[in-house]
């Protein structure tokens, strides 16, 4: 293998698929990147066996061949290369690639490529097309909510459920849910899968603010999903079982509405927060016309006590719940909107988290019992 690319694609490259590298294996060759040269470039590979990425690198390709190389020290050697400079990189006898770019050269030990475990690619027909800026906000909007907790480990995956040109994401913790319904580009059947949530992270992070598609191919024995965009495809594993019946959480009525801006309320419970934060992280909000600003939110502790008044629209009764802050913190820091509707019933109901310009998305949040 004998080839030259670009230090900043290569980079790119390295950096995008460095994400689906393990942080720890028992597997030696999990920790190195796979380099094989194909279609005029340089084609990088890297996998923790339940997601694998590959990033095509433009180049010009002198003698084709494929080795592997350990894939952080490899990332940094070449984010230490100057910049706008040719890389050129060589397969040298025993496994060891040679990088040379202007006065630099580095030889890096790698393992046969033959150990590397095979990724699928995105030659089958696309299963469906979704505009990549919309994918990428429903992403924001819905994984963060996903339980990190393995003891179920249903609920650390996102619920996607295709029907016709929608597609419904759901994500759920013990104390939360969020879920937003998207436009597909191409119709499809019916259908539900179960796929990881760190999966559609580390996509979110490779998808553009651009209208363009992202292709989506569900695997015909259901047990992978790929996305592609141009130069980059996602291949992930799903996650078997049954995802929980999160429709039957929704509460169907409610007897109070507020609505308030975000920022002025994510500012007031991140300063409630910090007094919280020694106290079970229990923040209390106090709606009711009564109140001067129509919504209050308060936290008490050990180590002293906040107070911060938010201008808020009321409707129906007044009432009190307190929830945990970082609940409520998630939800206002990554939905985008100007302005939220609180819908509650009593405070020992769960909370109605709705964009007012939103009505695709909605978030639950379930209250915490206090003794007051």
């Amino acid at each position: 293998m004998k080839l030259s690319v670009m230090q900043e694609n290569l980079a790119r490259g390295l950096q995008v698929v460095s994400r689906a590298v393990p942080t720890r294996s028992t597997l030696p060759v999990l920790n190195n990147v796979l380099l094989r040269t194909e279609d005029g470039g340089l084609k990088l590979t890297a996998t923790n066996l339940e997601i694998g990425m590959t990033y095509w690198v433009p180049g010009k390709i002198e003698v084709g061949g494929t080795t592997t190389a350990p894939a952080r020290l490899l990332t940094d050697i070449v984010a230490g290369l100057p910049a706008n400079e040719r890389v050129d990189l060589e397969l040298q006898a025993q496994e060891t690639l040679y990088i040379h770019a202007g006065r630099f050269e580095t030889r890096v030990k790698g393992i046969d490529a033959e150990e590397f475990p095979a990724i699928p690619t995105a030659g089958e027909k696309p299963t469906t097309r979704i505009a990549q800026n919309v994918l990428r906000k429903a992403l924001t909007e819905v994984t963060f909510a996903a339980a990190t907790d393995e003891a179920r480990p249903i609920l650390t995956g996102v619920l996607a459920r295709f029907e016709g040109t929608q597609l419904t994401l759901a994500a759920a913790d013990n104390y939360r849910i969020a879920v937003k319904t998207i436009t597909l580009l191409d119709p499809v059947e019916e259908t539900s899968i179960v796929i990881p949530a760190h999966s559609l992270d580390a996509l979110g992070r490779v998808l553009s603010e651009t209208d363009d598609p992202v292709s989506v191919v569900l695997s015909p024995s259901r047990n992978q999903i790929l996305f592609h965009v141009e130069g980059i495809d996602l291949v992930s594993r799903l996650i078997d079982g049954q995802f929980p019946n999160y429709q039957q959480v929704l509460p169907k009525s409610h007897t109070t509405t507020a609505t308030v801006d975000r920022d002025q309320l994510l500012k007031a419970v991140r300063l409630a927060g910090l007094i919280a934060f020694s106290s079970a992280n229990i923040v209390k909000l106090h709606i009711g016309k009564e109140a001067a600003t129509g919504l209050t939110v308060s936290a008490a502790a050990d180590i002293g006590d906040n107070h911060s008044e938010v201008e808020a629209q009321v409707e129906g009764d007044g009432t009190t719940i307190a929830f945990n802050a970082k609940y409520l913190v998630d939800v206002l820091a990554n939905v985008p909107a100007e302005q939220f509707s609180i819908e509650l019933n009593g405070p020992l109901s769960p909370g109605v988290f709705r964009p007012v310009d939103d009505a695709d998305y909605v978030h639950i949040v379930m209250p915490v019992k206090t003794t007051s």
